[in-house]
């Protein structure tokens, strides 16, 4: 059942909040998600929070980073969405499920006061994975009734995500991620360094085209869990087919925490969306 909620938020505006948006049903399991959506007048931008947990647990209540956002430049509303964990189904589900939400939030567009030419995908370790995969993918057709063009977006924000799960089971200092029972052997069905190919299917680089939104990827310079070096193997990939990718790796910063919802760090990230978003077209 969708519930709805009006709210009232920072400065005079307020927010129709509406939970528990069924958006599909894939093998008996009902997929979920959150909205936020500003009561001021005009169609609203979008920013889709992918939430994190190592694709095995976490829940769209866990929209930290996207509420600092929301909160600190309500113009943007929020949707936060649900997708099958590692316990449900292994990859290509979770990025099935998310290009399959945006595209239900492009359809309903209207019925929800939403911009949808104004779409940007933002999430955190493996929601930072799922939110590259959207925003590199879009050409992939090894998708579940998705239809691509509903599922694209326009700005992808990754905050400390895993890309290539070869490189970073085989970095050192991080090759616990090799082991049978490591979130990424657990999302390809099996350990990462006998799913070479399904690796692949899984990293965001392996999609990477001269036409993929602009990212924005910060990653703290001592993550224990993830290594800076992902997010530099992603920016490198786009940067060499002439993607627009913005760097910042937090100094000291490990693998989340309160510098990354610092108020400055929010503002350059609204400020990056604001600049993609006002470069296009609405209806």
């Amino acid at each position: 059942m969708t519930s709805l909620i009006l709210l009232s938020t920072l400065g005079q505006t307020s927010f129709q909040s509406i939970k528990d948006v069924q958006y599909a049903t894939v093998g008996g399991i009902n997929l979920k998600l959150d909205l936020s959506i500003p009561k001021t007048p005009g169609a609203k931008a979008l920013v889709i929070w992918i939430h994190g947990g190592g694709w095995q647990a976490g829940d769209k209540a866990d929209w930290q980073p996207a509420r600092a956002l929301q909160a600190r430049h309500p113009e943007f509303a929020v949707a936060s969405i649900n997708y099958r964990l590692t316990d449900q189904a292994i990859h290509p589900a979770q990025t099935n499920d998310c290009k399959t939400a945006i595209a239900f939030l492009r359809r309903n567009a209207a019925k929800f006061n939403l911009d949808p030419k104004r779409f940007a995908a933002f999430g955190s370790s493996a929601g930072g994975h799922l939110v590259s995969m959207v925003g590199t993918s879009d050409e992939w057709t090894k998708l579940d009734s998705v239809t691509n063009d509903l599922s694209k977006v326009s700005a992808v924000v990754d905050y400390y995500g895993p890309t290539d799960l070869v490189a970073l089971a085989t970095t050192p200092g991080y090759t616990s991620h090799a082991l049978p029972d490591s979130p990424e052997s657990k999302l390809l069905g099996g350990p990462v360094l006998q799913r070479k190919a399904e690796a692949a299917i899984a990293n965001p680089i392996t999609y990477v085209s001269r036409n993929d939104p602009p990212f924005y990827i910060v990653h703290g310079s001592a993550d224990p869990v993830v290594s800076p070096t992902q997010s530099l193997l992603l920016a490198n990939a786009l940067k060499a087919k002439k993607d627009t990718a913005t760097t910042e790796t937090l100094p000291g910063a490990k693998h989340g925490g309160p510098e990354f919802v610092a108020p400055a760090l929010i503002d350059r990230v609204a400020a990056f969306l604001t600049s993609v978003f006002s470069k296009v077209s609405t209806p």
